[in-house]
């Protein structure tokens, strides 16, 4: 069970569901499934899985997701990846895209106006 100190903003809550978030993914990340990769002729493709352990964080109703909320929820991938689609049916499989041989055109991990925009 955790414990913590409340403040009169209710930080404290906060805080205590950032700390069991932590937990779950640190608990649940090697159980987190990555398909290997497909493609066609312009993106390669993949799917994550995301464990049930996992699931209570995801957006509700579902929708796409910025890396940065993909990433904070353990999903760990290369650069580039596009969350892109949401199948309503299983809402905890997320579909990933990405420009085909990404990593061979953009050997620092991004465009260069993507890597311009970062340091802004």
């Amino acid at each position: 069970m955790l414990s913590f100190k409340t403040d009169k903003n209710g930080d404290g809550h906060k805080l205590a569901l950032e700390e069991q978030k932590m937990a779950d993914i640190a608990k649940y990340a090697e159980d987190i499934y990555y398909s290997e990769r497909y493609s066609d002729d312009e993106y390669e493709y993949r799917h994550v899985a995301v464990p049930e352990g996992l699931r209570k964080y995801l957006p509700n109703p579902p929708r796409l997701m910025t890396e940065d909320e993909w990433r904070g929820m353990g999903v760990r991938q290369s650069p580039g990846w596009e969350h892109y689609l949401v199948h309503e049916p299983e809402p905890h499989v997320l579909l990933f895209k990405r420009e085909k041989d990404y990593q061979l055109k953009y050997p620092m991990g991004a465009p260069p106006q993507a890597l311009h925009l970062r340091k802004a």
